[in-house]
């Protein structure tokens, strides 16, 4: 038997036991992403085999911790993908102004780069102070550095430029206070954020939301969690109700296809459609 096999042997062992022993499920997410994260642990963590893994982290939550944190995707930045913001101030904020009150989910938020990014577009909109936004994510160390709001300055020169590709109407800075190396953000941009820990692969529906915003999640599992997931969002949604994707996602292909409109296929963003039901006499 080949390296490669008995390789793909030790995941499967690998992801069972961390089902049974935590609850986590990663057996969905796309293979190569997760064999090479756990092939990283194991050489980070001094293993010389990835099954070697299995027996440690099943007696020490310490270092499940760790692996956790390796599986986690918390890549983000402030205003990531700009263009596609624009295209929420432009296409769906019109519609959100409508209602007396919006309830907005960003899935698999990570560390919170994007939440602040959409309640400072909210308040210049005049939308923030009927909003509520639930930021979830399954990585409880994300949450936390979410909800703090401390963010290293080094790239704060590609955030302002974000920024202004995304339409924003202020200045950045106003927004946030520098300390040494790092942007502190304005308390009062989460006094209407609900931060909570939520698994989109274990997890139910978090529902009537005017708008869901996941980006750059669905790229990591495979096709039958994406429909799980996006069958979540549609159940979550309203009727009318918006999905924003990452860049490289999208529902076409997938199980909720139909149930969906385009409203902007660049940026991936789709609204439910409305089914009206006529009862016969």
């Amino acid at each position: 038997m080949i390296n490669s096999e008995i390789e793909n042997i030790e995941v499967n062992v690998l992801l069972q036991a961390i089902y049974a022993r935590y609850g986590y499920d990663f057996r969905n997410y796309a293979r190569a992403s997760i064999e090479r994260r756990a092939r990283m642990f194991a050489k980070n963590q001094g293993f010389n085999f990835i099954s070697e893994i299995i027996p440690a982290i099943l007696r020490d939550e310490v270092l499940f911790e760790l692996l956790i944190k390796e599986f986690s995707i918390t890549v983000t930045e402030l205003f990531r993908d700009p263009l596609s913001y624009k295209a929420l101030k432009e296409k769906v904020f019109p519609i959100l102004k409508t209602y007396p009150f919006i309830k907005i989910w960003h899935a698999g938020c990570a560390t919170g780069e994007e939440v602040y990014s959409m309640a400072i577009l909210l308040k210049e909109e005049g939308l923030y102070e009927k909003a509520t936004i639930y930021a979830t994510d399954f990585n409880d160390e994300a949450l936390e550095i979410a909800r703090h709001g401390i963010y290293p300055i080094d790239n704060m020169k590609d955030y302002v430029s974000n920024y202004i590709m995304a339409g924003g109407s202020e200045v950045l800075s106003s927004y946030y206070y520098a300390k040494h190396d790092s942007i502190i953000f304005d308390k009062t941009l989460i006094k209407n954020v609900m931060f909570a820990n939520h698994n989109l692969v274990i997890d139910g529906v978090f529902g009537e939301m005017n708008l869901i915003m996941c980006k750059n999640v669905l790229i990591y599992f495979n096709k039958s969690l994406q429909d799980r997931v996006l069958n979540m969002f549609s159940e979550s949604l309203i009727h009318g109700g918006f999905l924003c994707l990452g860049n490289k996602e999208s529902i076409m292909f997938s199980e909720v296809q139909d149930k969906f409109d385009i409203v902007d296929i660049v940026e991936k963003i789709y609204k439910k459609k409305t089914f009206i039901c006529i009862e016969q006499i």
